[in-house]
């Protein structure tokens, strides 16, 4: 006899997790990351721009958009020792994992790409596992990306369908998820969130990370990112969101992705420790080691150690970051 087919999971559903009150939200969120990793490790990855501003795309939360007023300076895309320097030094400062990005709407093939490919090649000859986002990219670059090493692909979803057009016109939703399924279909582990706080509503969020769960399979890496106002940008004057969204939008990811690494990346140096904790505790398993984010502020790396000994917690390598309990 077949068995029937699992139930879709509904976007209902998930209002109805995120709305739970919080602290049995969090405490069901912990079970689950206990179930499935060590609750005492946390995935650490470094994150470089190798070529930044002038992208085209109108994003109206970044400081690397064209259309925007943010006075970023603008780089032409390094060199590949540059990129190998700095990879060597994420690695000595305990990253496992290295991650590029490049401010263009979508790869091209030219010159530029091919020296990508040489720097992922690059990188992963240091044992360190890469990870890129460099736009749209088609199934054909997906599949060049896979052969030269790259292990991650970063294409964020950002927000929810509904609330998309309010943040970015010049790609639409359709052309991300297009993009995640090339990263897929070539092989390639995907590497996929969103930011909250852009002005979006509590349905938003919820709709986002309905969007992440249906994915077949799930991201194997979700970043959850809180937005960080940048002056020059439509978004600069938005209100910082409270901590709480945060912490309930790690604990459904958690509950709803239960083998992710769930990272707690950009906005992070803006949240309180006791946030910061509450968001481990829910199952944040990853997190961006360094002063900086492409263009945004980071924690640092000092603060960072201080904080993993008072919690008790510790940076492990991405590869023993294994399911050790199956529920």
């Amino acid at each position: 006899m077949v068995a029937p087919a699992p139930t879709p999971l509904t976007r209902t559903e998930v209002a109805e997790l995120y709305r739970r009150p919080l602290l049995d939200l969090v405490f069901e969120a912990a079970r689950m990351h206990r179930a499935h990793h060590d609750a005492q490790q946390v995935q650490c990855s470094t994150l470089l721009s190798i070529k930044t501003g002038a992208c085209q795309e109108d994003c109206k939360y970044c400081s690397q958009s064209a259309h925007n007023n943010s006075d970023l300076e603008r780089e032409k895309l390094l060199q590949t020792d540059q990129v190998l320097q700095a990879a060597r030094l994420a690695k000595a400062g305990g990253a496992d994992r290295f991650c590029m990005g490049a401010a263009w709407r979508a790869i091209k093939d030219n010159a530029d790409f091919d020296r990508v490919l040489e720097m992922v090649h690059a990188v992963k000859s240091l044992d360190l596992e890469t990870c890129g986002t460099f736009g749209m990219l088609t199934p054909a670059q997906a599949l060049r990306l896979k052969a030269a090493g790259l292990d991650y692909y970063n294409h964020n979803l950002d927000t929810s369908p509904e609330y998309y057009a309010e943040v970015i016109t010049t790609r639409t939703y359709e052309d991300r998820l297009n993009t995640l399924a090339a990263v897929r279909k070539a092989g390639m582990k995907v590497c996929c969130g969103g930011i909250l706080g852009m002005g979006e509503s509590e349905e938003d969020r919820i709709g986002l990370l309905h969007q992440l769960a249906i994915q077949t399979p799930p991201p194997e890496s979700v970043p959850i990112n809180a937005l960080v106002p940048i002056e020059g940008t439509p978004l600069a004057d938005v209100p910082p969101l409270a901590w709480d969204q945060m912490v309930r939008a790690v604990a459904v990811a958690r509950i709803l992705m239960p083998n992710s690494m769930v990272r707690l990346a950009a906005g992070r140096h803006a949240m309180s420790e006791e946030a910061q904790a509450m968001c481990f505790l829910a199952g944040a398993n990853s997190i961006f080691l360094g002063d900086q984010l492409l263009t945004t502020p980071n924690r640092g790396k000092d603060r960072d150690q201080e904080l993993f000994h008072r919690l008790g917690l510790e940076g492990i390598h991405a590869s023993e970051a294994a399911v050790v309990v199956e529920v």
